[in-house]
């Protein structure tokens, strides 16, 4: 027996006072609700109505039971509704993770758009490289992130991939600073300034091979995994950092290469077939706000493809 239901259709009986009303207001027959009344008093082994001509009235173990009953179906009432909203991505907590660098812009509006448009929910950030998400997606033990590509990691689904150009980061005063735009052959000869490899091995080695297709041969290459350190390699005068879009200060400024032909491609990701409400929310969250705080856009429609090992990607 549905405890519940049954407990439902009594309390209306009890309300109306009166089978044929509380029979017409469930919109059911008067006989199958005379029944699940019996059946239910059958139940807790009590009688719960006097039946009489005029109506029904309340025994007084029916006036007990009724006032429990309001307090069973107003937490069951409020069970449903916080499944409901578990199920709709509006509570319940999210483990999520962005790649290093993303950016300070870009972080902050993604945590206020999310909480704004989940407001129950709660949102666990955390930075990880890609290798690190791909592994904790596939553990179970992170639920959605925004990977670099390639992210070759089986089991996993991705949302629509955003491209964001690469530019060069100079010392001030580096005479390569005076142009609005450089030639990517102009960085030839210099130190290269990249993320550590490990952070995503196939990113790192397309960046280092796009570079070289287009005219790029540097000096060395250092590794660099956060802002502090890459700026003081720039500023030491000889290396460039090849990085997103970056605010000019701290006596660096940042250019654009011509024709945008160095770019890293981002899209969200997660276990295949878990893309739940929350995931999806996120996930169209995330990539407005890439587009809006870390300028990236999407694919041009017409792209120059190269062949290129079977570990890359065309740009």
């Amino acid at each position: 027996m549905d405890l519940l239901l049954h407990l439902r259709y009594f309390r209306t009986v009890a309300e109306e006072q009166h089978f044929g009303r509380a029979a017409a207001r469930l919109r059911m027959a008067q006989p199958s609700l005379s029944q699940r009344i019996q059946r239910l008093e059958r139940e807790l082994g009590v009688r719960l109505l006097d039946r009489g001509p005029r109506g029904a009235t309340l025994t007084p173990a029916g006036r007990l039971v009724l006032a429990d009953t309001e307090h069973l179906l107003t937490a069951a009432d409020r069970l449903t509704a916080t499944v409901a909203r578990v199920h709709s991505g509006a509570l319940g907590t999210l483990r999520a993770a962005v790649p290093p660098g993303l950016g300070a812009p870009a972080v902050g509006a993604l945590l206020t758009a999310f909480r704004t448009r989940s407001p129950g929910a709660d949102l666990e950030l955390r930075e990880l490289p890609t290798t690190e998400q791909t592994a904790e997606l596939t553990a179970g033990t992170l639920d959605v992130g925004i990977v670099r590509h390639p992210c070759p990691a089986p089991g996993l689904a991705f949302g629509p991939t955003l491209h964001q150009p690469l530019g060069a980061l100079l010392a001030a005063d580096d005479p390569l600073a005076a142009p609005p735009e450089l030639p990517t052959a102009a960085l030839t000869g210099r130190d290269l300034v990249l993320f550590p490899r490990a952070e995503a091995p196939a990113l790192h080695d397309e960046t280092l091979t796009a570079c070289a297709r287009h005219g790029c041969t540097p000096a060395t290459v250092h590794e660099a995994a956060g802002p502090d350190f890459t700026r003081g390699l720039v500023l030491s005068g000889h290396a460039i950092a090849l990085v997103p879009r970056t605010p000019d200060g701290a006596g660096t400024v940042w250019r654009p290469l011509r024709g945008n032909p160095v770019t890293w491609r981002t899209s969200t990701a997660w276990p295949d077939g878990k893309d739940g409400p929350a995931v999806r929310l996120f996930a169209d969250t995330a990539h407005e706000i890439l587009r809006e705080h870390a300028d990236m856009r999407p694919a041009p429609s017409a792209r120059m493809v190269f062949p290129r090992p079977a570990s890359e990607f065309p740009l």
